[in-house]
């Protein structure tokens, strides 16, 4: 691992613990050329996963990409990390046990508005307010009546 103060190859590990969601593991890491300690997170990662773009462009999958526009969505929320963490992890894992190697957006924008409806419906109409570019009003009168009607029924 290179060092990302000085760029130097050669690292040590000091310490390496698993993470509180059992699917990465935190390794904290000493630089010998500028003495300078640093944390990495590793992760398993069942194959690369490409996604498939709107406008026909390929991409890398990027986890962070998905992480940050949950925590967002999620911004101001009762919602811990460690819950963003384990949405954003079970839904890579969906994505992984897919079977595929390309997947287009919008399958990820469903999972993880799925992902987010069922933690908090806030942060679940804000993300869709983006994910399904929300222009006027009664789009999120739609969202909420939906939000609503879902409610209804597992009160039944």
């Amino acid at each position: 691992m290179r060092c990302p103060f000085c760029s130097e190859a050669e690292t040590q590990v000091k310490d390496s613990r698993p993470m509180e969601d059992g699917t990465s593991i935190r390794r904290r890491r000493a630089c010998a050329t500028c003495g300078q300690r640093f944390t990495t997170v590793e992760r398993v990662q069942l194959r690369e996963l490409v996604v498939a773009k709107a406008d026909g462009r390929r991409a890398p999958f990027d986890r962070e990409k998905l992480a940050r526009s949950i925590r967002i969505a999620l911004r101001k929320r009762p919602v811990s990390d460690e819950q963003i963490e384990q949405m954003v992890s079970g839904i890579v894992r969906r994505l992984e046990a897919s079977g595929e190697n390309e997947i287009a957006t919008p399958f990820i924008g469903e999972l993880a508005m799925e992902a987010l409806h069922a933690i908090d419906a806030v942060g679940y109409v804000r993300f869709a307010s983006v994910y399904r570019d929300f222009r006027e009003t009664k789009d999120f009168s739609e969202i909420l009546t939906r939000i609503d009607d879902h409610r209804n029924k597992e009160q039944k």
